[in-house]
């Protein structure tokens, strides 16, 4: 018997099984429709086999990164939450999708990533506190470089930048398509009825975090509460599909294994940077030292620094 596909994610927080949307798509269409997955949630991205996550690691040894190509997969898989979906509902699912790729996803990105306050207080503060070091220094922002390019290609316009006007508009565009969702929902369980589809899980996905989160500047949070049902749906399906605060369900084994040194499975590429970019560094400050550039006090040598301040943050669940 073939082993089974393995999932690299994001860890979760806020009672999600995963902080990020992306991640969050795959695991719930994979709980949906019961796909037996080797699920590793990690902390460190250079950790999965594409460098990004989610990636899914196929028992043919193949890596996929976006979550449609993912879902496509386990489709094939004979693993497909939509089987019992009529051609109409089929085609509302789809229109649905690109509705919240068109109108949610910026705002999300925008919540999360660019808006200034939500950033630096919420946001990079999580990933520096998560990520091994060195990795939390500049990880970070390089993410958030990606998420702003990713922006401006949603938004076709590669000038876009950020600013009051620009969060006006997002936030309208996403509470309209909240208010189109809260709709098409009613008083039904899931979007098709009593079993969650592929719309369920991209629905949830997109507003699970915007419900849980804490971020300073909530706009997007307070319109989601006051809609009782979207709130209910995202509810019930922590409950229902993550029970243990979105951490892993109790049917399933969980064996925790030692992070070890995460800098260790970083891919030689990316090591001999890392290495590169420190060396450069103790360079530069030798050179600044000795040309007097930069002088040490005596008194801040005479005690040692405190060790226990400098920690290494990340782990790795696994689920059978």
């Amino acid at each position: 018997m073939a082993a089974p596909a393995e999932l690299f994610c994001w860890e979760g927080d806020w009672g999600l099984p995963s902080v990020s949307t992306d991640c969050l798509v795959v695991l719930a269409y994979a709980q949906f429709a019961r796909a037996p997955l080797k699920l590793h949630k990690i902390s460190n991205p250079w950790r999965s086999p594409s460098g990004s996550l989610p990636a899914l690691r196929t028992d043919q040894n193949q890596t996929l990164s976006r979550p449609s190509d993912i879902i496509i997969h386990l489709r094939k898989q004979k693993y497909n939450a939509d089987y019992d979906l009529s051609a109409k509902e089929s085609a509302d699912s789809l229109a649905f999708i690109s509705l919240m790729e068109e109108k949610l996803r910026p705002a999300v990105i925008f919540a999360f990533w660019i808006e200034p306050k939500n950033y630096v207080e919420a946001t990079r503060r999580w990933y520096a506190e998560h990520m091994p070091f060195p990795l939390n220094f500049f990880l970070p922002g390089r993410m958030q470089r990606s998420q702003l390019d990713k922006l401006r290609l949603l938004r076709g316009d590669e000038t876009l930048e950020a600013g009051e006007e620009l969060e006006k508009e997002l936030y309208r565009e996403a509470t309209e398509c909240m208010n189109l969702l809260s709709q098409r929902l009613g008083s039904q369980k899931f979007f098709f009825g009593d079993s969650p589809s592929s719309l369920d899980a991209y629905v949830f996905a997109h507003l699970a975090p915007i419900l849980k989160s804490r971020l300073p500047n909530g706009k997007l949070q307070q319109h989601l509460k006051s809609l009782d049902n979207l709130t209910r749906f995202c509810n019930d399906i922590l409950l229902l599909y993550f029970p243990r605060d979105g951490r892993e369900s109790s049917s399933q084994k969980v064996s925790s294994q030692p992070e070890g040194g995460d800098f260790e499975h970083v891919p030689n590429k990316r090591r001999k940077q890392i290495l590169s970019a420190l060396v450069a560094l103790g360079a530069m400050l030798s050179y600044a030292l000795m040309t007097g550039m930069v002088s040490v006090q005596q008194e801040a040598l005479e005690e040692p620094p405190d060790l226990e301040t400098i920690t290494s943050h990340g782990h790795e669940e696994e689920e059978g």
